[in-house]
């Protein structure tokens, strides 16, 4: 289980802390090291995700991405975190937790990327596991969902590690690398018991 600390942010969004990670909202101030990672990384991003703007890796365009950021934190609608290194502070990925619905349904989207150099370390297990008890006590979100590419073999492994339950296939889900294309549908309940991962490798 993740334990919380008070960002001096918001009293409601706290610094979410697992096993050699952690998670805290995105910054301005985090700019450098988020194009700096997101630009080394594209190529090995690139086949998992949307088409990315000419200008996406811009001051002014990370800005309007906090914008982004600030205003779904406001309406309750989406959470965005960056992942970091607990050794060392190193900016490892980010994880989203979007499309919340309330009412009926208290389910939301979990999505994520990883830095290409920390890939298949373990950090990504995780920062997921941190994430979820955020997800189901704090937000108190009793499904949180996932997708991903049918090709996606790291993906798979990750969220049925984390006990993700595959619901499915979804024809042409979503639009990544240009093209619309099929996804495997996850799922996970709040009763469903969460795998404590390994400690990440460095």
């Amino acid at each position: 289980m993740a334990f919380f600390k008070s960002l001096g942010l918001t009293s409601t969004i706290p610094v979410i802390e697992g096993k050699g990670v952690f998670l805290r909202v995105p910054r301005m101030a985090d700019f450098d090291e988020w194009s700096a990672l997101r630009g080394k990384s594209r190529d090995f991003l690139a086949p998992w995700e949307p088409l990315w703007p000419e200008d996406d890796l811009t001051r002014s365009a990370f800005r309007r991405r906090i914008r982004r950021y600030e205003r779904d934190l406001h309406e309750e609608s989406a959470y965005a975190f960056l992942a970091f290194r607990v050794s060392d502070g190193a900016m490892l990925g980010g994880a989203t937790l979007t499309n919340l619905r309330r009412g009926a349904a208290q389910a939301g989207s979990l999505g994520y990327w990883m830095g290409h150099s920390f890939a298949g370390k373990g950090y990504m297990s995780a920062a997921i596991a941190a994430l979820v008890p955020f997800a189901h006590s704090m937000l108190r979100l009793r499904r949180v969902e996932a997708a991903c590419l049918l090709s996606n073999t790291a993906s798979i492994r990750l969220l049925e590690k984390m006990n993700f339950s595959r619901e499915g296939t979804a024809r042409q889900y979503l639009s990544i690398a240009g093209h619309w294309q099929d996804h495997l549908l996850y799922a996970r309940l709040a009763s469903d018991p969460l795998p404590v991962p390994a400690a990440p490798t460095s």
